[in-house]
């Protein structure tokens, strides 16, 4: 069976409340996974969160804690945990509870039915405000006509992809909004699978919709860039 071993990456921000429940529910949608990981990427809380992890450590030894002494974005703790994974195959979600765990098999599966590439969550029904959403629909429309990588929720935290795919992926902040248009720059496959949502269980998002915007505009210039820049060439000869 391709991909042994698999790590689920989790980046958290002051999700006390969130957090613990997350991962007992991972817990139970990959129990048939012996090879298994979990990694918390604590990005700066300041909440009781990182406590809530360490309770659990001791009866899951596959559960590992990673600390960021101050936030540095969401991209920055995924690219944290993939970094320290283990595993072959990584599954992200969001750790505010909002991405249901059991679609974590799903996105498994399809990853090893493709052998590689990314496998993007796309949200059904999603469980946000209205401005949230219809701010998200906005940024996702400029998105897709920009860049054209036929993904109509890159803000979805649920993906499956190989580690070292990933890690060959130019990084920056706020990449993980873009890893479709990435995985496609550098010639692989993207599978887009409808997945769920959940309201948030306590606390509120980090990010507001006008910060999400004005850091947005900058990097989609970027990534535009980014893919202009990519030369093709054709494959080398064989040697005899």
């Amino acid at each position: 069976m391709p991909f042994s071993t698999v790590t689920v990456v989790i980046p958290m921000k002051n999700e006390a409340g969130n957090i613990g429940a997350l991962i007992d529910g991972i817990e139970a949608a990959l129990a048939g996974e012996p090879g298994r990981e979990i990694i918390v990427v604590d990005d700066g809380s300041t909440d009781a969160s990182p406590a809530e992890v360490s309770d659990r450590i001791a009866a899951l030894p596959h559960l590992r804690l990673l600390q960021h002494p101050q936030s540095g974005g969401q991209s920055a703790a995924v690219h944290s945990g993939v970094m320290a994974a283990s595993g072959e195959a990584i599954l992200t979600l969001d750790g505010d509870g909002q991405n249901p765990p059991e679609d974590l098999p799903r996105m498994l599966a399809a990853l090893r039915q493709a052998g590689g590439g990314l496998v993007a969550g796309q949200r059904m029904k999603r469980q946000d405000t209205l401005s949230k959403r219809l701010a998200s629909r906005f940024a996702n429309a400029i998105r897709g006509w920009a860049l054209g990588d036929g993904t109509r929720d890159t803000g979805c935290g649920l993906k499956a992809f190989r580690r070292e795919d990933f890690l060959a992926m130019p990084y920056f902040d706020h990449m993980h909004r873009y890893l479709p248009a990435l995985f496609r720059r550098a010639g692989l496959g993207v599978t887009l699978l409808d997945v769920g949502h959940r309201p948030r269980g306590t606390g509120r998002s980090n990010y507001g919709n006008l910060q999400r915007g004005l850091v947005g505009a900058v990097d989609l210039l970027g990534v535009m860039w980014l893919i202009r820049r990519r030369k093709k060439t054709a494959p080398l000869p064989e040697k005899g």
